[in-house]
This record gives C-alpha cells, sequence and structure tokens, in this order.
C-alpha cells in the first residue's frame, strides 16, 4: 500500500466500512469534489461513495469563499443518503471525523470552531462544505465536502500564513494522507450509523468546541453579532450570551474568536 497513493484500489484495500468508501472514484485533478458528487448522486450513485482528487483547482468554501487544495492534501466528498431529521447533525458528524481521524493518525488534538472549522493550535486545518438536495422532506442526497491540509507547506501560501496550518507543519514532518483518509472514513460511517440508530454525537461535537466560553463575534446572513458563546443546541445552534444578558440563537452563521 503506498503512502501516497490515493488511488481507489488504495483505499478500499481491506477498508473497515460497510459502505462508507467502499466505492471511490480519482481525479488526478478536479476544480471541485462536491460538483462532481452532485453529478454522480444525481445520477444514482450508491451511498457512501467517495469523490477524491490529488488536487482541486477551484474548490468551495461556505459562502462561496475558494478553499485551497494542491496536491499533498486531501480533497474528498462522500455522498450520503440520510433522513432529513439527521441534516442538522451532519455538520457535527464531519467535523468529529475529521477531529477523530486526524487524531488516530497523528496524535494531534483538533478542536473544532463552531460551526465545522476544524483547527491545531488555532489555526485552521480543514474546511467542509456541506450541500443537499430536498424534495418534499425527502432527501435525494447529501454531499460532504471535507478539505484537509495535509503536507502543505504554509511558506508556499503567505496569504494563509497567519490563519491556516497543516498536518505536516504541526508535526514536523510529511504525513500519509491516505492513513487519514481511510481513517476519516472509518470515522464518518461510525457516526452516522449511530445517528441511524437514534443515538445523539451531540455531547462528543459540543465537548470539541474551541468555541464556547470565548468572545465571539458572529455573522448571520446581514445580521451580525457579539457576546460570549455560551452553548449549542442539539441543533447545532450557537447559544449567544450579549452584554446586556439577553441570548440570542443563532442558526448559521461564521463566528470569529475574539479573545
Amino acid at each position: 500500500m503506498k503512502e501516497n497513493s490515493l488511488s481507489p484500489a488504495s483505499i478500499t484495500d481491506n477498508l473497515e466500512t460497510h459502505f462508507v468508501g467502499q466505492r471511490v472514484i480519482y481525479y488526478p485533478s478536479l476544480t471541485s469534489t462536491n460538483e462532481v458528487a452532485k453529478r454522480e448522486a444525481q445520477q444514482g450513485a450508491a451511498e457512501g461513495t467517495v469523490i477524491i482528487a490529488d488536487e482541486q483547482t477551484a474548490g468551495k468554501g461556505r459562502k462561496k469563499r475558494v478553499w485551497l487544495s494542491p496536491k499533498g492534501n486531501i480533497a474528498l466528498s462522500v455522498i450520503l443518503c440520510p433522513d432529513i431529521a439527521y441534516l442538522p447533525s451532519l455538520i457535527m458528524l464531519a467535523s468529529l471525523a475529521v477531529v477523530n481521524g486526524i487524531e488516530a493518525v497523528t496524535g494531534l488534538k483538533p478542536q473544532v470552531k463552531w460551526p465545522n472549522d476544524v483547527l491545531i493550535n488555532g489555526r485552521k486545518v480543514c474546511g467542509i462544505l456541506i450541500e443537499n438536495e430536498v424534495l418534499r422532506n425527502t432527501v435525494n442526497y447529501a454531499i460532504i465536502g471535507i478539505g484537509v491540509n495535509v503536507n502543505l507547506r504554509r511558506t508556499d501560501f503567505p496569504e494563509i500564513k497567519l490563519t491556516a496550518t497543516s498536518l505536516s507543519h504541526e508535526m514536523g514532518r510529511d504525513v500519509s494522507r491516505l492513513s487519514v483518509v481511510r481513517n476519516l472514513l472509518v470515522e464518518m460511517e461510525k457516526l452516522y450509523l449511530m445517528l441511524r440508530a437514534g443515538e445523539s454525537i451531540y455531547e462528543e461535537w459540543r465537548d470539541s468546541l474551541v468555541t464556547l466560553g470565548r468572545r465571539v463575534s458572529v455573522t448571520s446572513g446581514t445580521s451580525r453579532y457579539e457576546g460570549i458563546a455560551e452553548s449549542v443546541a442539539e441543533d447545532g445552534s450557537l447559544l449567544l450570551r450579549h452584554a446586556d444578558g439577553s441570548l440570542t440563537k443563532i442558526v448559521a452563521g461564521d463566528a470569529t474568536l475574539r479573545d
């Protein structure tokens, strides 16, 4: 098994999952794994199908941001077909799968910045974008897109040097992308099966959050809020306590840590 290979065979070989990652579609270079995953899902791809690329040239982050994913990193998308009740939990599932997958391979202790940015030592190591198609309360598909900075040299990209990090930077050596991918997929299926069995992953996600108890600024739509991130609800919403004592529940947004 070649540690630098992301071929379908290297990923699926003895992978300890039932369906997540049992079908892998690989591209040397791709504009966006999420866009290909959507096409595959619309054509009836099996649940758990993974689209992965060695290089992603036009990856998307949340709010139409660009996600940089040059060679040496991980850019993948997973097709799921969850019940509509599980959609709010997919953010928790994706970020926890990344946190647990990275820890299993490196021993590092990543944390999650609400809602789903994965940080190591305060810098972003992973971006997650979830897109779905729902028709009459039925989820046709959900796409979980994940980009992980694995062997990214921060000095090559001065524009993100202060805000981003990579596994190789934190470890002081190159890290096996293959090992991270395989562990991530195993963790994703485990958490997904927990959800389908009626178990909660909320507590584990809440406990991984670096945001709670911190002063934050949150942008949600055209509104901007400031206060202390007091807690999160089971649907993933952030409960923000303002200076006047009032409480705001923010369903979706971007948080910036202020202290």
